[in-house]
């Protein structure tokens, strides 16, 4: 008997959703078996049969189910002003060149997250936080990249900063600079991501505002000659990669992403053969979003097939954001995934758990029910981890525990 028996908290009469492949059942389902949480972590996994002689301050689930945390790994929750009308002039058939040659698009969003403030920006993403956290949300990956100079992205990470801090969740903030060109670079890409590399992203490494480096390679991004620019200024601080690539365009990014041992490489509608196998060698996780490509109403689905056939994890996010996907749904996430995309439940479960965990490098803490893990789960009053993909506008959410702490 552990020596802090005494401070244990005894979660029992529940289903658990383990996410842990130890468990051959789908979802690695355990029937009458409790979580024992100890200092914010799963201290063990143990049989209803074993509890008799446990000391320990006991909470009935009355057969609840209970899966981990979810993990949304692709946000971009920080911004200002909206896009709604862009969208309601495309669905009347405008044009987006004539709405981005009018001021809009993405440089629309750059000027009003520029011209936000600090706490304006915050009120505005703990709104869309919030949405995420009421449906068992406990981790959130937050990029910049709205800001696109020194000042304007320092200002986005510091509001994932302040979100962390006010709130029970975890975040992971990703600096993603090298997003578009801002206008005042208009023509002149090349010198941008000099002043990413050279300014930007060493200067707010620095001060220990994020923890990740993106790009977005794309041919309405950045070219992959200049993604490696950026990947190398990373590596030589050491700081992990990801990449938006293959979204619309096959550039070969995902084989880049692969190539410095990426942690994820997001979108992959247009992945080949190639890139699948170099994402494999890699151990680069795919990211799928089908909150862009259905709300962009995109053919070209990600290769979903040849993701199994490799290996290669796939994660699962909402990539909330104002121009191509404005869903703060992680469970729409995960039905969309499965109805456009063709994943099973488990799989779109598995893409909001276990690897959207390895997708933010924190596969060995978060993702699953185990021992060893945080104690970052949810608590539903459902049957079965496929209540949640199958109706995604009821949400049984029933608590939500960060760090053992029932904070719902």
């Amino acid at each position: 008997m552990s020596e802090h028996a005494d401070t244990d908290v005894i979660w029992h009469n529940a289903r658990l959703a383990t996410f842990d492949p130890q468990h051959a059942e789908p979802y690695g389902l355990l029937e009458q078996h409790a979580l024992i949480v100890r200092e914010g972590r799963i201290a063990e996994i143990v049989p209803e049969s074993s509890l008799a002689t446990r000391k320990g301050r006991r909470i009935d689930l009355e057969g609840r189910l209970v899966t981990p945390g979810l993990i949304d790994c692709h946000t971009h929750l920080v911004f200002g002003g909206s896009r709604a009308t862009e969208w309601e002039q495309r669905l009347n058939g405008v044009s987006y060149q004539t709405i981005s040659a009018n001021g809009g698009g993405i440089n629309s969003t750059v000027q009003a997250t520029r011209a936000a403030s600090e706490a304006e920006l915050t009120r505005l993403a703990q709104q869309r936080l919030e949405r995420l956290m009421r449906e068992g949300v406990t981790t959130v990956e937050i990029k910049s990249g709205y800001g696109l100079d020194l000042n304007n992205e320092s200002k986005m990470l510091r509001v994932a900063q302040q979100l962390a801090a006010s709130n029970a969740i975890e975040v992971s903030p990703t600096l993603l600079a090298a997003h578009a060109i801002p206008a005042e670079y208009k023509g002149r890409g090349d010198d941008y991501i000099t002043l990413v590399c050279e300014e930007i992203l060493p200067t707010l490494w620095q001060e220990g505002l994020f923890e990740t480096v993106d790009a977005f390679c794309e041919n309405v991004g950045f070219s992959p000659e200049q993604t490696e620019r950026v990947f190398c200024a990373a590596q030589v601080l050491n700081i992990p990669v990801k990449g938006h690539v293959e979204q619309l365009s096959s550039l070969g990014g995902a084989q880049l992403v692969s190539q410095y041992k990426g942690l994820s490489a997001d979108h992959i509608e247009y992945l080949d053969e190639e890139g699948v196998s170099a994402m494999a060698e890699g151990g680069t996780v795919a990211v799928l979003l089908p909150g862009a490509f259905y709300f962009l109403n995109e053919t070209q689905k990600p290769p979903v097939e040849a993701l199994r056939r490799h290996g290669v994890p796939m994660a699962v996010a909402t990539d909330y954001n104002p121009g191509t996907s404005p869903f703060a749904s992680l469970h729409l996430a995960m039905n969309m995934a499965c109805v456009k995309f063709g994943l099973t439940p488990e799989e779109a479960w598995t893409g909001v758990t276990r690897h959207a965990a390895k997708a933010l490098g924190r596969q060995n803490s978060h993702g699953q029910l185990a021992a060893g893990f945080v104690a970052d789960f949810a608590i539903w009053d459902a049957e079965h981890p496929v209540e949640m993909v199958y109706e995604p506008g009821r949400n049984p959410l029933w608590q939500r525990v960060f760090r053992g702490e029932v904070t719902k």
